[in-house]
């Protein structure tokens, strides 16, 4: 070091440039120290480090429940799309046979209820009735249909398109949030409007005085409908003024209203219950958009006499609508079910839930209409949608002439065609996700309110299942007549041979109660209605 520093000073002696060597000497002198430490053995700590930092390893398996429990959370998102569309699918179809059972089998039934009605007195009174319960509700729900259809007529769509389209883009941004509210309350309380009609009009009947008249209630569930297809209407004026703006601004913002939605629900804490009513609710909207969709699209080919052309025009804003949504529902579902710990495997639940409802629905005594038991459980009454669709679609395409009556025939075959196949298939699926979650018992046991009776040793033979068809399963309430102790069987078919009555063995009824636990933490998933619904309540 002593001799480079010598060598700087000649330098700077000889050259004259004194700033430069200065600076040299320095960066030397720098390097040199920076080089003792790998020279000199006393500082060997500084290459252990470096050695330690460049070869050291970790073991994963030290902790390998942290990180099985990860890799589980990641693959539970990873299926979550699937499983929640296969829901999805399965509810939509739900909902589209309640809906074409108002349009397909609802007249005709309606039709052989007045037939008989008119007829009876040819025949005689063989029963105390003059109509059955259900023959009762089928004339109740053809007498609202056909008033809020010709009330639906003092309603003016073109006067409240240019009404809703003179409004600002924020106005109509907050009207269509309101919209979405109070078709939600309508959906929570309507049903209970119509089943108190129901009971009322059954009511007199069963010679029993009830409180409540008649009329009033009727009056009501009239009201109801018609105001909650009014909202309906409004609704599909609004997403019609978004498909008609130029910029798509408004339509670009109700479709960040979906988005909204992921904030408010996913950092809440859910239960397994709790995320049934939610997905009940979604397969609900979606549906309804769909139908909301083909209005839009029927009002707009009308109002461009039905050019193919156009239609086009309107697919990518179809297209992008439906994708948004279907987005928005993977995406909340995902956060959800990863953050409160929920298993993918709970949409196969929820869906055996559903065939549930279809299955019960079918057998000789059930309680209630298959339409009225989709609305309970997703809040999707089918009335107020049909009277809005038969009145676009009269006041879209005008019938003139025998061969536009002919088409109008066929078409009304098509779709009990239609309907008759969907519910063929929906009924065979039901069947296979009843029989998958070994629910089969449940569809034979009386109701909790009614006092439990055992059969007779007759019928418990009779009744009593092979070695290889018998299936566990656990117990829930399916009603029964009053007056009858008689074990309710399924329509027989080829489809629910393997639905068995149970064999009356309390052990065994008590060991499948503690399988079952697991399934629900409060209380069964066929408990679960649309009370709860609207507002994603929290128990």
């Amino acid at each position: 070091l002593r001799g480079t520093e010598e060598t700087g000073g000649q330098i700077q002696g000889k050259g004259g440039f004194s700033d430069r060597v200065e600076h040299g000497s320095s960066l030397i002198n720098t390097v040199l120290f920076v080089l003792s430490f790998f020279i000199f053995p006393v500082e060997l700590s500084l290459l252990r480090f470096l050695s330690a930092e460049l070869t050291r390893g970790y073991f994963l398996e030290h902790n390998e429940a942290k990180y099985t429990e990860r890799r589980e959370r990641v693959y539970t998102c990873m299926r979550i799309p699937r499983e929640l569309e296969k829901l999805m699918v399965f509810g939509i179809f739900l909902c589209l046979d309640a809906f074409l059972y108002v349009f397909t089998l609802l007249p005709l039934r309606v039709f052989l209820a007045l037939f008989r009605l008119f007829t009876l007195p040819c025949y005689g009174l063989r029963d105390r009735r003059l109509l059955q319960p259900a023959q009762v509700c089928d004339i109740l729900k053809g007498v609202i249909l056909v008033i809020c259809y010709f009330m639906m007529h003092y309603v003016d769509y073109s006067m409240m398109y240019h009404l809703i389209r003179g409004q600002s883009v924020i106005k109509l941004y907050i009207i269509y949030n309101m919209l979405e509210v109070a078709d939600r309350l309508f959906s929570s309380f309507g049903q209970d409007i119509l089943d108190a009609l129901y009971w009322t009009a059954t009511g007199a009947q069963r010679k029993k005085k009830s409180p409540h008249r008649g009329d009033s209630s009727l009056f009501m569930a009239v009201l109801y409908v018609f105001l909650h297809a009014i909202l309906i209407m409004v609704q599909a004026t609004t997403l019609n003024v978004a498909f008609n703006s130029h910029n798509k601004s408004l339509l670009t913002i109700m479709m960040s209203n979906n988005f909204v939605e992921i904030k408010g629900s996913v950092f809440k804490k859910f239960e397994k219950n709790n995320l049934f009513q939610m997905s009940n609710s979604d397969i609900k909207e979606r549906f309804t958009n769909y139908v909301l969709l083909l209005i839009v699209c029927l009002r707009n080919m009308e109002q461009f006499s039905w050019n193919p052309d156009h239609l086009w025009v309107l697919f990518p804003d179809v297209c992008m609508v439906v994708t948004s949504e279907i987005a928005v529902d993977i995406v909340k579902h995902a956060f959800i079910t990863k953050f409160n710990d929920i298993t993918a495997d709970v949409y196969s639940e929820y869906r055996a839930s559903l065939a549930f409802d279809l299955v019960s629905s079918r057998q000789k005594n059930a309680y209630t209409d298959y339409s009225d038991s989709v609305a309970r459980r997703m809040g999707f009454i089918p009335l107020p949608l049909a009277v809005l669709l038969i009145r676009v679609v009269t006041s879209s395409i005008k019938v003139q002439g025998i061969l536009s009556y002919a088409c109008v025939i066929l078409f009304y075959f098509g779709l009990i065609s239609l309907k008759v196949l969907n519910s063929i298939v929906l009924l065979g699926k039901s069947c296979q996700y009843v029989k998958e979650a070994k629910m089969e018992e449940k569809l034979f046991n009386p109701p909790p309110t009614s006092a439990p009776s055992k059969p007779s040793s007759k019928s418990q033979n009779k009744c009593k299942p092979s070695q290889e068809e018998n299936l566990s399963a656990s117990v829930t309430s399916q009603p029964l007549h009053q007056k009858e102790n008689v074990i309710p069987l399924l329509v027989t078919s080829n489809s629910d041979q393997f639905l068995t009555t149970p064999d009356g063995d309390e052990k065994d009824i008590t060991q499948e109660n503690s399988e079952l636990k697991h399934r629900s933490s409060k209380k069964d998933l066929l408990e679960i209605d649309r009370f709860t619904i609207c507002g994603n309540r929290i128990d």
